[in-house]
């Protein structure tokens, strides 16, 4: 057997494996079969994923400016006498003499034979095909489909798309609602359902000729498909074979069981349209719904749902030690607004990582960032086609030597839209700048904004609000604060107890310790106050009159007593 390129590679690991897997072959055995040495068998059980090797890209460009005219040549076929349709022959002979084309005969019947039966099934020249009732034993097949889904997201009507997975026997099926029906969601959409039911089907899959899945339909020869690598290396690995229906309306019929799973659960569920934040809220309301779904009788059934599932979770194989990262990986450079472009959504990376290259994982409903093993972002995919996803948290260090820049960004607009600055951080700020300048009062709110990082939400709000309370204004005293409601949680105490103000008798009698407070601010509004169970401040104000006959001396030549030295000189 000669092997070449990526995907070949991987389709014959594919093999390999599953003749190891159904008929339990030696290495020797398996070797001999596949004509390959027995490396390259050890190789493929030890794991589904081949060495890579680049891959020859096979175009005709000679061809394409004729493209247009060999398929009008078959669509006049169509309704053509029998015996007076265009060879491949005739069709290379009619692009010399009409086009004056410079393409080989070989290059051109290649082109007819796949794109002869497309086009008639594109015009609707198909037969139709008789229905035959099935009967699916327990764990054996499931069928997938993907349907379109209005969702008002946030107040926005929103195209989405519907993954199901429904198993043959009993009907169970799980759904879930992606932003996209790219490779991404086609994969994760599998993953969580191998894990929701526990296995995975030891017969085959059904699907449509997704392009997730088919690269390419070998029209005469059955149903041969050239599969993407990735979708084989990912079957490969959760140990399934897969079944591809006809091509067109006529290949509907072979997955029936999902097609209407698809309406009846968007009829169900869906209807009206769903208003929801985001999909994963979303999801998590359907995954209610599947639970009361399996309480139903499918029509000509004797036992519910749910009874029939758990007859046929015992027959499914059990699922591999390592799951399968269903996300698609990217390398784009950070640009010097710390954001990576993603499918033409902009997305924040720390400031630290500007310039350099990041590894991209495109999930179905989430995009992560990786900086060599480590996670450094991980936020929500955007839906839209264009636009950003910035997070505050990421700036913080840039905007604590720009601290002009913060009212303006975008980070801090999508930071309050989103209710991650609250009002909180917004009383702060306006009391910061009153006292330390603006300047000043944004670098205390960015110190402040820097706790987030080591400790709760909660926790940092309740600082905030601890310090304003008592008029102090500066991220140290926040700091305390928030370290105090945390411990008091932690404790077990009634939450923000230490932010009420307490006589003293109390804060001893309790054992507590009392609560910081600004000093300065206490005797610049009221020197008599009694604050936090602090006793009158009795202290006479400073007396500055000695000084100011000092400074009148040295500017007169006279010599007037000092404080060393009251009765002046002798």
């Amino acid at each position: 057997m000669v092997v070449s390129g990526t995907g070949s590679r991987v389709e014959l690991f594919a093999a390999i494996r599953r003749d190891a897997r159904v008929e339990d072959l030696s290495i020797r055995e398996l070797a001999r079969r596949h004509g390959v040495h027995r490396r390259t068998v050890r190789q493929a059980l030890a794991s589904a994923d081949p060495p890579r090797r680049k891959t020859p890209q096979r175009v005709a460009p000679k061809l394409g400016p004729y493209v247009e005219a060999i398929d009008a040549m078959l669509v006049a076929d169509l309704d053509a006498p029998r015996k007076q349709r265009h060879t491949a022959r005739r069709v290379h002979s009619r692009l010399l003499d009409e086009h004056e084309a410079v393409v080989s005969y070989s290059t051109v019947r290649d082109y007819v034979h796949r794109r002869r039966p497309e086009i008639a099934v594109e015009h609707g020249k198909v037969a139709a095909v008789a229905m035959i009732p099935q009967d699916h034993a327990p764990g054996v097949e499931a069928e997938v489909d993907f349907g379109e889904v209005w969702v008002v997201l946030d107040g926005v009507k929103t195209k989405c798309h519907l993954f199901v997975y429904r198993l043959s026997h009993s009907g169970a099926a799980l759904h879930r609602v992606y932003p996209t029906c790219g490779q991404e969601a086609f994969l994760e959409g599998h993953i969580d359902a191998f894990e929701t039911f526990g296995g995975i089907p030891t017969g085959h899959i059904r699907y449509d000729n997704l392009t997730s899945a088919v690269s390419q339909v070998l029209f005469g020869s059955g149903r041969r498909r050239t599969e993407n690598p990735r979708w084989v290396l990912f079957r490969s690995h959760y140990g399934f074979d897969p079944f591809y229906c006809q091509v067109g309306i006529e290949g509907a019929h072979e997955k029936g069981g999902v097609e209407g799973e698809v309406g009846r659960f968007r009829r169900t569920w869906l209807t009206p349209m769903p208003e929801v934040k985001n999909l994963d809220e979303l999801n998590e309301k359907i995954v209610g719904w599947e639970a009361r779904d399996l309480h139903r009788r499918i029509e000509g059934r004797l036992h519910t749902v749910g009874h029939d599932l758990a007859v046929e979770q015992p027959f499914l194989n059990s699922l591999p030690a390592d799951r399968f990262d269903p996300g698609l990986v990217l390398n784009p450079r950070v640009d010097r607004s710390s954001l990576v472009t993603v499918r033409m959504v902009k997305y924040s990376v720390p400031a630290r990582l500007i310039g350099r290259r990041v590894r991209v994982s495109l999930q179905a409903s989430r995009v992560k960032v990786f900086d060599g093993g480590r996670l450094v972002a991980d936020h929500p995919r955007r839906i839209a086609r264009t636009g950003s996803v910035v997070d505050l948290d990421h700036y913080l260090e840039v905007l604590a030597f720009k601290p002009g820049a913060l009212p303006g960004s975008t980070a801090l607009a999508q930071a309050r839209a989103a209710g991650v600055f609250t009002t909180a951080h917004e009383d702060f700020w306006i009391a910061s700048r009153r006292v330390n300048g603006d300047a000043g009062g944004t670098r205390q709110l960015i110190d402040v904004l820097l706790l987030h990082r080591s400790h709760r939400a909660a926790d940092v709000i309740a600082g905030i609000r601890a310090a304003l309370s008592v008029g102090a204004v500066t991220a140290e005293v926040v700091a305390v604060e928030t370290r105090r409601h945390a411990a008091t949680v932690a404790g077990g105490a009634n939450n923000g107890r230490h932010l009420v103000a307490h006589g003293v008798d109390g804060e001893q009698q309790a054992g507590r310790p009392e609560r910081v407070v600004s000093l300065t601010m206490r005797r610049l509004l009221d020197p008599t106050a009694v604050i936090a169970g602090l006793p009158p401040d009795t202290r006479p104000l400073p007396d500055l009159a000695i000084y100011d006959r000092q400074l009148l001396s040295q500017a007169t030549g006279t010599d007037h007593p000092t404080a060393a030295d009251p009765g002046g000189p002798s």
